[in-house]
């Protein structure tokens, strides 16, 4: 294979009229050939039989792919950027489709979509031993694995290394919650790096097609860190350990502070895809919960949840799920910071 056949390679000539291309370009200047014609049929062949397969993730991978060597201004540019909406709401939509209807008939798929969210979490352990092989993968990266150690060493100097390697762990699950996400969707992220000090981060190498996928990739790491606050209370639960108990206090604090709608933080992620409606019911769940917990964190929530209420842009269609999935997280991790910190030792 020639460097010019590489997909994000372009020819120096154009295979149909001779014209020189520029590196940058996807589309002959002159007869408007697309650089990576061939590549293109490859790869939507792949997402077609996927499709037919029924692994939408697959076939969202080879359209996203698709969609990277495709001119902005063409019309497949267009027709591809529909297919990935429609397969990313099939996603959502599970396998038997579901409808739109009457008003009342969205808010009750709102309210059933929470009570599918409570009945996971029913299951918290069983669900990270079902993800167990994603965050053994997740290990095998050498970025990761050891700038995970590098944090895990931080922390160990201020806390001891029991409480460090639990932090270092609940931040990782945190963080491979985001990474299904991504896989779910067919978009394409580096490993998390973690940043001693500041938690980890991860990078995009594509970008979700709208805010409904962004909710999607961003609140999902909040619920896996749930997951893992609540594993760990589980544990300390059952055996009085008191480490245990100090993890599952401060995951719980970290992935409510997550929730806080501003700049890149998981929270504002969820709210773009709130209308201005479902983002003052969110302000409203916050000051419901704070009356109940008293924990003054949520006061910072309330005030940048109101603040983007009031003044941010809002989307035009409601998000029952994105909003289902913020209110249930703002209320158990708030519940969950009642857990009184013990000692750190056995």
């Amino acid at each position: 294979m020639s460097e010019a056949d590489l997909p994000g390679r372009a020819p120096s000539v154009c295979a149909q009229c001779g014209t020189q291309i520029a590196p940058a370009l996807l589309a002959c200047p002159s007869c408007r050939r697309l650089v990576h014609a061939e590549e293109l049929k490859h790869l939507g062949a792949t997402a077609e039989g996927a499709e037919q397969a029924g692994d939408a993730s697959a076939a969202l991978a080879a359209w996203r792919q698709a969609l990277d060597l495709l001119p902005a201004d063409a019309t497949q540019h267009q027709v591809v950027s529909a297919r990935i909406a429609a397969l990313s709401r099939s996603l959502d939509a599970g396998p038997a489709g579901a409808k739109h209807g009457s008003g009342l008939g969205k808010g009750a798929a709102g309210v059933g979509a929470l009570g599918a969210l409570l009945f996971k979490f029913k299951f918290a352990l069983m669900f990270v031993l079902t993800k167990a092989k994603l965050l053994l993968f997740g290990l095998t990266k050498a970025s990761t694995f050891f700038s995970m150690l590098l944090s895990a060493s931080l922390y160990w100097t201020m806390w001891g290394w029991k409480f460090a390697v639990g932090l270092v762990l609940s931040i990782y699950i945190h963080e491979m919650g985001h990474v299904q996400a991504l896989q779910r969707y067919g978009i394409k992220a580096t490993a998390p790096m973690f940043i001693p000090g500041f938690g980890a981060v991860i990078r995009l190498k594509q970008y979700p097609a709208n805010a409904r996928e962004d909710a999607r990739v961003g609140l999902a790491g909040p619920l896996w860190g749930l997951g893992a606050a609540l594993a760990a209370y589980i544990v300390y639960r059952a055996t009085g350990i008191g480490v245990w108990g100090a993890i599952a206090h401060f995951g719980a604090w970290v992935n409510l502070f997550n929730l806080v709608p501003v700049w890149q933080l998981d929270g504002a992620r969820g709210f773009r895809a709130l209308t201005r409606q479902q983002r003052w019911i969110a302000v409203a769940v916050i000051a419901g919960i704070w009356l109940v917990t008293s924990e003054g964190l949520l006061v910072l929530l309330g005030i940048a949840a109101a603040a983007t209420a009031g003044f941010a842009h809002a989307a035009d269609e409601p998000d029952h799920t994105a909003l289902g999935q913020y209110a249930f997280l703002v209320a158990v991790l708030a519940l969950m910071t009642w857990i009184a910190v013990p000692g750190t030792g056995p």
